[in-house]
């Protein structure tokens, strides 16, 4: 049985899903915007929301406790002092997911995910 089994494989083991998931949460709150498939764009959503809403706290522990998901420095300072603020008064939904058609090798539905 699968109860309490949430989350999709997206065909890798954990740590290679672990890694994609921060890889994406880096580029995406680096560019702002990134263009991915639309099960990986669902399964990265709500991990970007979470470090957003870390980030929020604005002290040290928040900034350390990005800094284990975020390996960049940088996206880790732009996190702490342009995107946290930005969102300071939004109770969440930091994220919008656009469908934009489907890719010509395989078929796959693609998307943009865009900091809102």
């Amino acid at each position: 049985m699968r109860h309490g089994k949430a989350g999709r494989k997206l065909n890798r083991n954990s740590s290679s899903r672990t890694a994609l998931a921060r890889a994406q949460a880096t580029a995406l709150l680096r560019e702002g915007r990134i263009q991915t498939t639309l099960t990986k764009a669902k399964e990265l959503r709500p991990f970007v929301e979470k470090l957003i809403t870390t980030a929020k706290g604005g002290d040290l522990h928040a900034r350390r406790l990005i800094a284990q998901d975020i390996n960049d420095l940088a996206v880790v300072r732009k996190v702490m002092d342009e995107v946290a603020p930005k969102y300071a008064e939004r109770p969440g939904g930091y994220t919008r997911i656009l469908r934009i058609g489907t890719r010509r090798g395989d078929g796959v539905t693609m998307a943009l995910i865009e900091l809102v």
